[in-house]
């Protein structure tokens, strides 16, 4: 059995109280945690998940909330294989100053899927919790 451990950045469906959280199994909470104010956040695939990107030079990033959470090998290796295809394995830059794993989607994928930008909701869960509301 591994012993490594990953600290890994949750922003989406997997975070606590998400959908997808049980796709963390056994994985240990480290903290909550916000990326820097340069990224921008998309509704993926009709709400099935967010896509993070780097924000361009003439856009206002976000800061987008999330959870930190210590992943062992095994562990890392699951949450990876559970991922959407469109999300690849890269890191966010966090507001304490700290780099962490994270998936992000490249602008390009985004671009040609047209998924819209919610930055606006500033967050994953809002951005649900808003629609949920709209829809109920």
């Amino acid at each position: 059995m591994s012993q490594n451990s990953t600290h890994f950045f949750i922003c989406g469906s997997a975070l606590s109280g998400q959908p997808d959280h049980h796709t963390l199994g056994e994985a240990a909470f480290v903290s909550a945690a916000r990326t820097k104010a340069t990224y921008r956040l998309h509704n993926a695939n009709d709400g099935w998940h967010p896509a993070i990107r780097v924000a361009a030079e003439a856009e206002q990033g976000i800061v987008i909330p999330g959870e930190i959470y210590a992943l062992t090998d095994d562990q890392l290796a699951a949450l990876l294989a559970s991922e959407p295809p469109d999300l690849v394995l890269s890191s966010v830059q966090l507001d304490s100053g700290d780099e962490i794993a994270a998936m992000l989607c490249p602008r390009e994928k985004i671009d040609a899927s047209g998924w819209p930008d919610i930055s606006q909701y500033g967050g994953w869960a809002a951005f649900k919790a808003a629609n949920a509301s709209q829809t109920a």
